[in-house]
């Protein structure tokens, strides 16, 4: 799994060289943002249920055509395939989170994302809006430290621009 300390060694690996002094401030920041970034994965490990489901419903009143015959929701069974995408791309959040990097998002969350949204005939719309009302709804102090908020919301963007 790839984290900022692996990235950053293998991308000087790969060019032949040591780590540069950029290189190692780079991982020297990831470092010091750790206590912000677990208690991120903390806060949503606790409310992952909630904020599923908070997620969940804000797309299917957005997006009601998705509950139409024909559509990614038209069944009970879809509407909970659904609520379980939210879920697994929360929980790969999570797991960013805690490593201090795209990895788990990288390998297990968008390779291959759009090909098989394709080829399933599914809307990423959705999943943007959800991904977006939940970076939107959060709010510190109430949820998180401000700082957590940070580490949290720039791993939202990351999955958002990616599914964009």
């Amino acid at each position: 799994m790839k984290s900022v300390a692996t990235t950053t060694v293998a991308a000087a690996d790969s060019a032949g060289r040591f780590p540069t002094q950029s290189d190692l401030e780079s991982v020297q920041g990831s470092l010091q943002r750790a206590n912000a970034r677990l208690e991120a994965a903390e806060k949503l490990a606790a409310g992952l249920e909630n904020v599923t489901r908070e997620a969940g419903d804000t797309v299917f009143k957005k997006f009601p055509y998705l509950r139409e015959a024909g559509q990614a929701g038209e069944n009970q069974t879809k509407v909970d395939k659904c609520y379980r995408d939210i879920k697994h791309y929360l929980r790969l959040i999570n797991y960013s989170l805690v490593v201090g990097g795209t990895g788990p998002l990288d390998e297990w969350g968008i390779a291959g994302q759009r090909e098989v949204y394709r080829a399933l005939n599914l809307p990423t719309a959705p999943y943007v809006a959800a991904m977006e009302y939940t970076r939107d709804r959060a709010c510190a102090p109430r949820d998180m430290s401000s700082q957590a908020l940070v580490e949290f919301r720039s791993y939202l963007d990351y999955l958002i621009n990616s599914l964009s």
